[in-house]
């Protein structure tokens, strides 16, 4: 049978409270740091005009229920023409990312420099998690789960009698990674709270 336990106010205090400060802390750090090391290239503006056309096809789509249906053929036919359709791209002119990565040395270091602003503060940040306060049981989800949830939110800790709704402090290191979306969409904007999360999805 599952216990009940009555975490200690001292928990919430020195445990969960720093822990989620850091971690917001950390990912706003992360950004304007990552901000500061891409290269100040200016764009090209065949890039530039490829995106703003992905951008209005995308509206066009989403707007399909909305316009009349003889408008959205027209429209679709001036994008997706064979002969001179804005979104057709002849077979030899394709490029695939990774060519391009190549050919472009800029794109290859700013990918390079993407990828060590997220690995090494999210592998110091899970370090300091795992050495200070290991073993912790950090809060109480207020409802009830079932069994499949021990191994997500009770991850270091092997105790199959604590119910099921108690955290440990590395799992919410993990619900925190994942769940501040909203939070830095609110700090950073929309567009840049959604880059950060994927961006932490991708390096896990």
């Amino acid at each position: 049978m599952a216990e009940d336990l009555v975490l200690d106010t001292a928990i919430r205090d020195w445990v969960l409270i720093p822990l989620s400060v850091v971690m917001v802390l950390i990912g706003v750090l992360r950004y304007f740091v990552s901000k500061l090391m891409r290269s100040s290239q200016v764009p090209d503006s065949k890039i530039v005009r490829e995106g703003q056309v992905i951008v209005r096809a995308r509206n066009l789509r989403a707007a399909a229920n909305y316009i009349p249906a003889k408008s959205f053929r027209a429209r679709k036919v001036y994008f997706n023409n064979e002969e001179n359709g804005l979104l057709h791209v002849p077979k030899g002119q394709a490029q695939n990312a990774q060519a391009q990565m190549f050919s472009d040395p800029n794109m290859a270091m700013d990918m390079m420099k993407k990828n060590l602003s997220m690995i090494i503060p999210q592998t110091l940040t899970f370090a300091w998690v795992n050495f200070f306060f290991s073993g912790f049981v950090a809060a109480k989800i207020p409802f009830p789960l079932t069994q499949r949830f021990r191994s997500m939110l009770q991850n270091g800790i092997d105790l199959s009698t604590v119910d099921v709704s108690y955290v440990s402090s590395r799992s919410w290191y993990f619900l925190n990674l994942f769940g501040l979306r909203g939070l830095f969409s609110l700090i950073l904007g929309e567009e840049n709270g959604l880059y950060w999360f994927i961006n932490s999805k991708m390096m896990l």
